[in-house]
Protein backbone atom coordinates (compact mmCIF):
# COMPACT_ATOMS: atom_id res chain seq x y z
CA UNK A 1 0.00 0.00 0.00
CA UNK A 2 1.32 3.43 -0.90
CA UNK A 3 0.90 5.91 1.96
CA UNK A 4 0.25 9.61 1.28
CA UNK A 5 3.08 12.06 1.78
CA UNK A 6 3.02 14.29 4.84
CA UNK A 7 4.36 17.75 5.58
CA UNK A 8 4.87 20.32 8.29
CA UNK A 9 2.39 23.08 7.44
CA UNK A 10 2.77 25.41 10.41
CA UNK A 11 5.32 26.37 13.07
CA UNK A 12 4.87 28.44 16.20
CA UNK A 13 6.96 29.51 19.14
CA UNK A 14 6.80 31.71 22.18
CA UNK A 15 9.52 34.21 22.96
CA UNK A 16 12.59 32.44 24.33
CA UNK A 17 13.53 33.85 27.72
CA UNK A 18 15.05 33.13 31.12
CA UNK A 19 11.90 34.05 33.05
CA UNK A 20 8.68 33.71 31.12
CA UNK A 21 6.30 34.42 33.99
CA UNK A 22 3.88 31.90 32.46
CA UNK A 23 3.16 28.26 33.24
CA UNK A 24 4.35 25.50 30.94
CA UNK A 25 0.70 24.81 30.11
CA UNK A 26 0.16 28.37 28.96
CA UNK A 27 3.44 28.38 27.02
CA UNK A 28 2.42 25.17 25.22
CA UNK A 29 -1.00 26.54 24.31
CA UNK A 30 0.49 29.81 23.01
CA UNK A 31 2.91 27.92 20.76
CA UNK A 32 0.13 25.63 19.47
CA UNK A 33 -2.11 28.59 18.63
CA UNK A 34 0.79 30.36 16.91
CA UNK A 35 1.52 27.27 14.79
CA UNK A 36 -2.13 26.97 13.78
CA UNK A 37 -2.26 30.63 12.85
CA UNK A 38 0.92 30.21 10.81
CA UNK A 39 -0.79 27.45 8.83
CA UNK A 40 -4.07 29.35 8.52
CA UNK A 41 -5.93 26.80 10.64
CA UNK A 42 -8.12 26.99 13.74
CA UNK A 43 -8.17 24.81 16.89
CA UNK A 44 -11.20 23.01 15.49
CA UNK A 45 -9.06 21.67 12.63
CA UNK A 46 -6.82 19.64 14.97
CA UNK A 47 -7.64 16.01 15.75
CA UNK A 48 -4.27 14.71 16.95
CA UNK A 49 -1.52 15.74 19.37
CA UNK A 50 1.97 14.37 20.11
CA UNK A 51 4.49 15.44 22.74
CA UNK A 52 7.35 14.17 24.91
CA UNK A 53 6.91 11.78 27.78
CA UNK A 54 8.80 14.38 29.83
CA UNK A 55 6.55 17.33 29.00
CA UNK A 56 4.69 18.32 32.15
CA UNK A 57 1.45 18.84 30.21
CA UNK A 58 -0.81 16.08 29.00
CA UNK A 59 -2.18 16.41 25.50
CA UNK A 60 -5.75 16.75 26.73
CA UNK A 61 -4.74 19.62 29.03
CA UNK A 62 -3.06 21.52 26.19
CA UNK A 63 -6.04 20.78 23.94
CA UNK A 64 -8.41 22.31 26.51
CA UNK A 65 -6.17 25.33 27.01
CA UNK A 66 -5.90 25.94 23.26
CA UNK A 67 -9.59 25.35 22.54
CA UNK A 68 -9.07 22.10 20.64
CA UNK A 69 -12.04 19.72 20.70
CA UNK A 70 -12.18 16.01 19.88
CA UNK A 71 -8.92 14.07 19.46
CA UNK A 72 -8.71 10.85 17.45
CA UNK A 73 -4.98 10.36 17.99
CA UNK A 74 -2.51 11.23 20.75
CA UNK A 75 0.96 9.96 21.60
CA UNK A 76 3.89 10.65 23.91
CA UNK A 77 7.44 9.84 22.79
CA UNK A 78 10.14 8.69 25.23
CA UNK A 79 13.81 9.55 25.87
CA UNK A 80 14.02 13.27 26.50
CA UNK A 81 15.58 15.21 23.65
CA UNK A 82 15.66 12.03 21.58
CA UNK A 83 11.89 12.49 21.18
CA UNK A 84 12.06 15.72 19.14
CA UNK A 85 11.96 14.28 15.63
CA UNK A 86 10.09 11.25 16.95
CA UNK A 87 7.06 13.44 17.67
CA UNK A 88 6.96 14.40 13.98
CA UNK A 89 7.44 10.75 12.95
CA UNK A 90 4.45 9.71 15.11
CA UNK A 91 2.34 12.55 13.74
CA UNK A 92 3.27 11.71 10.14
CA UNK A 93 2.35 8.05 10.66
CA UNK A 94 -1.01 9.03 12.12
CA UNK A 95 -1.79 11.27 9.14
CA UNK A 96 -0.48 8.81 6.54
CA UNK A 97 -2.55 5.94 7.93
CA UNK A 98 -5.73 7.99 8.34
CA UNK A 99 -5.82 8.00 12.15
CA UNK A 100 -5.85 11.80 12.10
CA UNK A 101 -6.02 14.60 9.54
CA UNK A 102 -4.06 17.32 11.37
CA UNK A 103 -1.68 16.63 14.25
CA UNK A 104 0.09 19.17 16.47
CA UNK A 105 3.46 18.35 18.05
CA UNK A 106 4.60 20.52 20.97
CA UNK A 107 7.19 20.92 23.73
CA UNK A 108 7.02 23.47 26.54
CA UNK A 109 9.74 24.39 29.03
CA UNK A 110 9.66 26.58 32.09
CA UNK A 111 13.16 25.38 32.74
CA UNK A 112 15.22 28.34 33.79
CA UNK A 113 12.71 29.96 36.15
CA UNK A 114 10.73 26.86 37.07
CA UNK A 115 11.64 23.17 37.18
CA UNK A 116 15.29 23.16 36.18
CA UNK A 117 16.04 20.26 33.87
CA UNK A 118 19.17 18.12 34.27
CA UNK A 119 19.97 18.98 37.88
CA UNK A 120 21.64 16.39 40.16
CA UNK A 121 19.02 13.95 41.36
CA UNK A 122 19.94 11.10 43.69
CA UNK A 123 16.43 9.68 43.23
CA UNK A 124 17.47 8.48 39.76
CA UNK A 125 18.77 5.36 41.49
CA UNK A 126 16.94 2.89 43.68
CA UNK A 127 13.64 2.93 41.80
CA UNK A 128 12.26 -0.55 41.00
CA UNK A 129 12.58 0.04 37.26
CA UNK A 130 15.10 -0.83 34.57
CA UNK A 131 16.30 2.79 34.55
CA UNK A 132 16.63 2.78 38.34
CA UNK A 133 18.80 -0.33 38.11
CA UNK A 134 20.87 1.19 35.31
CA UNK A 135 21.46 4.44 37.18
CA UNK A 136 22.43 2.60 40.37
CA UNK A 137 25.74 1.79 38.67
CA UNK A 138 26.56 5.47 38.07
CA UNK A 139 24.75 7.90 40.34
CA UNK A 140 26.41 6.77 43.63
CA UNK A 141 29.80 7.65 42.11
CA UNK A 142 28.85 11.20 41.15
CA UNK A 143 27.65 10.64 37.59
CA UNK A 144 24.39 12.45 38.29
CA UNK A 145 23.96 14.99 35.49
CA UNK A 146 23.86 15.01 31.68
CA UNK A 147 27.08 17.06 31.67
CA UNK A 148 28.86 14.40 33.72
CA UNK A 149 27.57 11.62 31.48
CA UNK A 150 28.67 13.40 28.30
CA UNK A 151 32.07 14.25 29.81
CA UNK A 152 32.90 10.53 29.91
CA UNK A 153 32.19 10.23 26.18
CA UNK A 154 34.09 13.44 25.42
CA UNK A 155 37.22 12.26 27.20
CA UNK A 156 37.19 8.98 25.29
CA UNK A 157 36.68 10.79 21.97
CA UNK A 158 39.66 13.03 22.76
CA UNK A 159 41.81 10.01 23.57
CA UNK A 160 40.90 8.03 20.46
CA UNK A 161 41.08 10.86 17.92
CA UNK A 162 43.54 13.30 19.52
CA UNK A 163 40.76 15.89 19.72
CA UNK A 164 41.13 18.91 21.98
CA UNK A 165 38.94 21.22 24.01
CA UNK A 166 39.51 23.82 21.29
CA UNK A 167 37.83 21.46 18.80
CA UNK A 168 34.72 21.41 20.99
CA UNK A 169 34.99 25.16 21.40
CA UNK A 170 34.77 25.74 17.66
CA UNK A 171 31.23 24.35 17.79
CA UNK A 172 30.26 26.79 20.54
CA UNK A 173 31.83 29.73 18.70
CA UNK A 174 30.02 28.90 15.46
CA UNK A 175 26.66 28.48 17.18
CA UNK A 176 27.00 31.78 19.02
CA UNK A 177 28.06 33.50 15.80
CA UNK A 178 24.92 32.24 14.07
CA UNK A 179 22.74 33.22 17.03
CA UNK A 180 24.23 36.71 17.03
CA UNK A 181 22.41 37.51 13.77
CA UNK A 182 19.14 35.76 14.70
CA UNK A 183 16.78 38.22 16.45
CA UNK A 184 14.82 35.35 18.05
CA UNK A 185 17.92 33.97 19.78
CA UNK A 186 18.63 34.54 23.45
CA UNK A 187 22.26 35.28 22.51
CA UNK A 188 21.34 37.69 19.72
CA UNK A 189 24.23 40.13 19.16
CA UNK A 190 26.38 38.22 21.67
CA UNK A 191 29.01 36.18 19.81
CA UNK A 192 31.97 34.64 21.61
CA UNK A 193 35.58 33.93 20.73
CA UNK A 194 37.50 30.70 21.11
CA UNK A 195 39.56 32.41 23.80
CA UNK A 196 36.38 33.17 25.76
CA UNK A 197 35.29 29.57 25.40
CA UNK A 198 38.59 28.35 26.78
CA UNK A 199 38.45 30.82 29.67
CA UNK A 200 34.94 29.81 30.75
CA UNK A 201 34.78 27.78 33.96
CA UNK A 202 34.85 24.02 34.08
CA UNK A 203 31.54 22.24 34.55
CA UNK A 204 32.84 18.65 34.32
CA UNK A 205 36.22 18.26 32.66
CA UNK A 206 36.66 18.33 29.71
CA UNK A 207 33.46 20.39 29.38
CA UNK A 208 33.61 24.15 29.91
CA UNK A 209 30.53 26.20 30.69
CA UNK A 210 30.34 27.25 27.03
CA UNK A 211 30.30 23.60 25.91
CA UNK A 212 26.88 23.27 27.56
CA UNK A 213 23.60 24.56 26.17
CA UNK A 214 21.64 27.22 27.98
CA UNK A 215 18.51 26.75 30.06
CA UNK A 216 15.42 28.35 28.52
CA UNK A 217 11.78 29.16 29.09
CA UNK A 218 9.60 28.80 26.02
CA UNK A 219 7.65 26.47 23.78
CA UNK A 220 7.54 25.34 20.16
CA UNK A 221 4.73 23.67 18.20
CA UNK A 222 4.48 22.13 14.72
CA UNK A 223 1.44 21.32 12.59
CA UNK A 224 1.64 18.08 10.58
CA UNK A 225 -0.86 17.18 7.86
CA UNK A 226 -0.89 15.62 4.40
CA UNK A 227 1.30 17.26 1.77
CA UNK A 228 -1.76 17.62 -0.45
CA UNK A 229 -3.69 19.52 2.18
CA UNK A 230 -0.65 21.58 3.18
CA UNK A 231 -0.37 22.97 -0.36
CA UNK A 232 -3.75 24.66 0.11
CA UNK A 233 -2.81 26.30 3.41
CA UNK A 234 -1.20 29.65 4.17
CA UNK A 235 2.47 28.63 4.01
CA UNK A 236 4.53 26.55 1.62
CA UNK A 237 4.96 23.08 3.14
CA UNK A 238 8.12 21.37 4.33
CA UNK A 239 7.64 17.81 3.10
CA UNK A 240 8.59 15.03 5.52
CA UNK A 241 10.77 13.08 3.10
CA UNK A 242 12.02 10.65 5.76
CA UNK A 243 11.65 10.07 9.48
CA UNK A 244 13.36 7.54 11.72
CA UNK A 245 13.97 6.53 15.31
CA UNK A 246 17.03 4.60 16.39
CA UNK A 247 18.56 2.66 19.25
CA UNK A 248 21.85 0.77 18.92
CA UNK A 249 23.31 -2.34 20.50
CA UNK A 250 24.31 -1.80 24.12
CA UNK A 251 22.16 1.34 24.34
CA UNK A 252 21.61 2.91 27.73
CA UNK A 253 20.26 6.31 28.79
CA UNK A 254 23.27 8.64 28.29
CA UNK A 255 25.59 6.05 29.85
CA UNK A 256 26.31 3.48 27.16
CA UNK A 257 29.73 2.87 28.68
CA UNK A 258 29.83 -0.92 28.20
CA UNK A 259 30.01 -0.94 24.43
CA UNK A 260 33.18 -2.16 22.79
CA UNK A 261 33.67 1.37 21.45
CA UNK A 262 32.29 4.41 23.26
CA UNK A 263 33.90 7.03 21.00
CA UNK A 264 30.85 7.26 18.72
CA UNK A 265 27.06 7.44 18.72
CA UNK A 266 25.96 4.28 16.85
CA UNK A 267 22.27 5.03 17.46
CA UNK A 268 22.70 8.09 15.24
CA UNK A 269 24.17 5.84 12.57
CA UNK A 270 21.00 3.73 12.79
CA UNK A 271 18.90 6.86 12.23
CA UNK A 272 21.14 8.16 9.43
CA UNK A 273 21.05 4.87 7.49
CA UNK A 274 17.27 4.76 7.64
CA UNK A 275 16.89 8.40 6.63
CA UNK A 276 19.12 7.97 3.58
CA UNK A 277 17.48 4.67 2.60
CA UNK A 278 13.95 6.05 2.85
CA UNK A 279 14.71 9.33 1.13
CA UNK A 280 17.10 7.89 -1.48
CA UNK A 281 19.35 10.85 -0.66
CA UNK A 282 23.00 10.94 0.42
CA UNK A 283 24.95 13.33 2.65
CA UNK A 284 25.93 15.22 -0.51
CA UNK A 285 22.24 16.04 -1.11
CA UNK A 286 21.86 17.85 2.22
CA UNK A 287 22.31 21.64 2.10
CA UNK A 288 22.17 22.27 5.86
CA UNK A 289 21.96 20.17 9.02
CA UNK A 290 20.20 20.96 12.27
CA UNK A 291 22.21 18.90 14.75
CA UNK A 292 21.20 18.48 18.38
CA UNK A 293 23.80 20.50 20.28
CA UNK A 294 23.04 20.21 23.98
CA UNK A 295 26.78 19.57 24.45
CA UNK A 296 29.46 20.41 21.87
CA UNK A 297 31.28 17.02 21.73
CA UNK A 298 28.19 15.27 20.38
CA UNK A 299 28.12 17.59 17.35
CA UNK A 300 31.48 16.18 16.25
CA UNK A 301 30.26 12.61 16.62
CA UNK A 302 27.07 13.34 14.68
CA UNK A 303 29.01 14.78 11.74
CA UNK A 304 30.86 11.47 11.55
CA UNK A 305 27.92 9.11 12.20
CA UNK A 306 25.81 10.82 9.54
CA UNK A 307 28.51 10.57 6.88
CA UNK A 308 29.42 14.24 6.53
CA UNK A 309 33.03 13.33 7.30
CA UNK A 310 34.99 10.21 8.25
CA UNK A 311 35.70 8.82 11.72
CA UNK A 312 37.99 11.15 13.63
CA UNK A 313 37.78 13.79 10.88
CA UNK A 314 35.29 16.12 12.59
CA UNK A 315 37.99 18.23 14.31
CA UNK A 316 39.54 19.02 10.93
CA UNK A 317 36.10 19.64 9.42
CA UNK A 318 35.45 22.24 12.13
CA UNK A 319 38.88 23.83 11.89
CA UNK A 320 38.31 24.35 8.15
CA UNK A 321 35.05 26.21 8.86
CA UNK A 322 32.90 23.34 7.61
CA UNK A 323 29.89 24.14 9.82
CA UNK A 324 29.88 27.92 9.28
CA UNK A 325 27.14 29.63 7.27
CA UNK A 326 29.47 29.66 4.24
CA UNK A 327 30.98 26.24 4.99
CA UNK A 328 30.61 22.86 3.34
CA UNK A 329 27.71 21.97 5.66
CA UNK A 330 26.19 24.91 7.52
CA UNK A 331 25.04 23.60 10.91
CA UNK A 332 22.29 25.23 12.98
CA UNK A 333 21.97 28.56 11.14
CA UNK A 334 19.64 29.73 13.95
CA UNK A 335 22.32 29.21 16.60
CA UNK A 336 21.10 25.87 17.89
CA UNK A 337 20.44 25.10 21.53
CA UNK A 338 23.78 26.65 22.44
CA UNK A 339 22.81 29.99 20.91
CA UNK A 340 19.07 30.32 20.26
CA UNK A 341 17.28 28.37 23.00
CA UNK A 342 17.08 24.92 24.55
CA UNK A 343 13.57 23.70 23.79
CA UNK A 344 14.63 20.06 23.61
CA UNK A 345 15.38 20.32 19.88
CA UNK A 346 11.92 21.40 18.72
CA UNK A 347 13.18 24.87 17.82
CA UNK A 348 15.64 23.17 15.47
CA UNK A 349 12.81 21.53 13.54
CA UNK A 350 11.14 24.93 13.23
CA UNK A 351 14.39 26.33 11.82
CA UNK A 352 14.53 23.52 9.26
CA UNK A 353 11.03 24.49 8.10
CA UNK A 354 12.07 28.15 7.81
CA UNK A 355 15.12 27.20 5.73
CA UNK A 356 12.86 25.20 3.37
CA UNK A 357 10.43 28.11 3.12
CA UNK A 358 13.20 30.66 2.58
CA UNK A 359 12.21 32.74 5.62
CA UNK A 360 15.04 32.09 8.10
CA UNK A 361 16.95 34.90 9.79
CA UNK A 362 20.19 33.46 8.41
CA UNK A 363 18.69 32.15 5.18
CA UNK A 364 20.96 29.94 3.09
CA UNK A 365 20.69 29.78 -0.68
CA UNK A 366 19.40 26.77 -2.60
CA UNK A 367 18.04 24.80 0.36
CA UNK A 368 15.97 21.84 -0.81
CA UNK A 369 16.86 19.18 1.81
CA UNK A 370 17.53 19.65 5.53
CA UNK A 371 18.60 16.88 7.90
CA UNK A 372 17.48 17.29 11.51
CA UNK A 373 18.56 15.25 14.53
CA UNK A 374 17.16 14.85 18.01
CA UNK A 375 18.83 14.17 21.36
CA UNK A 376 22.10 12.28 21.40
CA UNK A 377 23.42 9.76 23.91
CA UNK A 378 19.89 8.36 24.16
CA UNK A 379 17.58 6.41 21.84
CA UNK A 380 17.07 9.11 19.25
CA UNK A 381 15.31 10.23 16.09
CA UNK A 382 15.82 12.23 12.92
CA UNK A 383 14.13 13.81 9.91
CA UNK A 384 14.83 14.88 6.37
CA UNK A 385 12.61 17.78 5.37
CA UNK A 386 12.43 18.86 1.73
CA UNK A 387 10.96 21.51 -0.51
CA UNK A 388 7.74 20.45 -2.19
Amino acid sequence: MSLPRTAIAGIGATEFSKKSGRSELRLAAEAVLAALDDAGLSPGDVDGMVTYSQDSNQEIAVAREAGIGDLTFFSRVEYGGGAACGTVAHAAMAVATGMADTVVCYRAFNERSGRRFGQPNSRLTGEPTSQGLEMSWHVPYGLMTPAAWVAMFARRYMHVYDATSEDFGRVAVAMRRHAATNPAAWFYRRPITLEEHQASRWIVEPLHLLDCCQESDGAVALVVTSAERARDLRRSPAVITAAAQGSASGQMMMTSYYRDDMSGLPEMSVVGRRLYERSRLTPADIQTAILYDHFTPFVLAQLEELGFCGRGEAPGFLKDGGIELDGRLPVNPHGGQLGEAYIHGMNGIAEAVRQIRGTAANQLTGVTNVLVTAGTGVPTSGLILSAD
